[in-house]
Order: structure tokens, then C-alpha cells, then sequence
């Protein structure tokens, strides 16, 4: 019996030793060049995995009073290329394909038609600022109801008039407080801020929120993630 307890005191001072070792290990491993950007993938994707799966529909992100609102002048212009790609107006569509039962292009007359919801949500950039807007425009939930988007896709993506895109998980796309965003502080968006329509996500960091929307999609496989997802970036990075 005795080399059988011995056994079993090894076996769990082993384990102990293990767990006290790990960071040493983990930390060992990331000074090997060519093992630090496959471990940095793999703890990111588990990150995305893990906050997808603890993200709560229902859970509402914070609101403000109008009093508590950044002014609108110093609300940053943040861009990853032009603070204005040109849109013409008057020629403006927003073009729906994809899992949908009514793909075609889209005015922004018919999506103004839409319930209008107008709420003061805090707006947080990667590069470490936040502000608090005050943002107009319609559920992208109700918007996905009119075009008939497939209910069991995953994912609704979207191209910009600058070139960016971006994904959502369709959670995120049904989230209440999701807008396909037209006003921000009363006024329609101005060029810099993705006139005439941009998201706006306050369940999402800033990068999720593009602006200069020109194409929507609803799919069941991403193709592409995201402008700055595909460099290295957070694919889900809820807040």
C-alpha cells in the first residue's frame, strides 16, 4: 500500500507543480519569436470566443442625459484612411444581397420611413478615448425584419464608400440598441462622421461602427472578417 499512497502524493504534487509552473512556461514560450504571434492568435480567439458566449442580447449598454453629452465639436473625426470618400447624395443606395428574401438597393427615404430611435450611448475607441453622442436612426433589427434576413444566419457584414469593412454576429446585429445610424446631436450626419449612414453599436468597440455604409450583407459564413479584424484585431471586442 505504501508505494501506492507515494504514487498518488506524486501524481498530486505533480499537478500542483504543474499549475505553479504554467506562467513560467507560458511566459518561456512567448520569448521564442516564432511561437509569440500563434500563441497571441490563439489567447485572442479564445477571448472572442468566451465574450460571444457571455454576450447577453437583452443586456442594455449604458444611456445619458443630455446633459452628460460631449459636444458635438469635440466629438472626434476618426477615420483609418479619408475623413470624406465623396458619396454622391442624390445617387446613394444601400445595397442588400445575401440570405435574404428581399435583396435589391435600398434609399435612405426607405429606411428613414422605418421607427426612428434616438439614444445618448457612449462611443469607445480602441486607441483608449470615449465620448458620449447622442445617435439617430433605426434598429438595424427592424431593417433586417423588412429585407427578410434569414433567421438562422450568423452574420451580417458591410462595405463602406472609403474601401473599410466590417462583421457583426447577428446577436449583435439584433441587439435593440444596434442602429443604422443617419442623425447624430438632431442633425443628419455629416461627411466626416459617415454620412449618410453608419452604425452605431454601443455593445462594440469604435472600429465595429463603420460609417459610409454602401452594401450590406447577411450570410452564414464570413468570407472576410473585418478591416482591422483581418490584421490581428479583436473579431468580437463587445464592452
Amino acid at each position: 500500500m505504501k508505494p501506492r499512497t507515494d504514487s498518488r502524493k506524486f501524481k498530486t504534487i505533480s499537478r500542483r507543480e504543474l499549475l505553479k509552473l504554467t506562467p513560467a512556461v507560458v511566459l518561456g514560450a512567448f520569448a521564442i519569436p516564432q511561437l509569440q504571434k500563434p500563441l497571441l492568435k490563439a489567447g485572442l480567439g479564445f477571448s472572442d470566443w468566451a465574450s460571444a458566449r457571455l454576450f447577453r442580447s437583452g443586456h442594455l449598454a449604458p444611456t445619458f442625459a443630455d446633459s452628460d453629452l460631449t459636444p458635438f465639436a469635440k466629438f472626434p473625426i476618426n477615420d483609418y484612411d479619408v475623413d470624406d470618400p465623396g458619396v454622391d447624395f442624390e445617387k446613394w443606395t444601400l445595397r442588400v444581397v445575401g440570405n435574404v428574401q428581399s435583396p435589391g438597393d435600398y434609399t435612405l427615404a426607405q429606411i428613414r420611413a422605418l421607427p426612428k430611435v434616438t439614444q445618448n450611448t457612449r462611443h469607445v475607441c480602441v486607441e483608449g478615448w470615449d465620448v458620449i453622442g447622442r445617435f439617430g436612426g433605426v434598429r438595424l433589427s427592424d431593417f433586417l425584419k423588412v429585407i427578410g434576413a434569414d433567421p438562422t444566419a450568423r452574420f451580417v457584414t458591410v462595405e463602406c464608400a472609403d474601401n473599410y469593412y466590417e462583421s457583426l454576429d447577428m446577436a449583435t446585429a439584433m441587439h435593440p440598441q444596434s442602429l443604422l445610424c443617419y442623425e447624430m446631436y438632431g442633425q443628419p450626419l455629416t461627411r466626416e462622421h459617415g454620412a449618410p449612414l453608419r452604425l452605431s453599436i454601443p455593445t462594440k468597440i469604435g472600429y465595429k461602427q463603420a460609417k459610409y455604409l454602401t452594401d450590406l450583407k447577411v450570410s452564414h459564413v464570413l468570407q472576410k472578417v473585418g478591416y482591422w479584424e483581418d490584421q490581428g484585431y479583436s473579431e468580437f471586442y463587445g464592452l
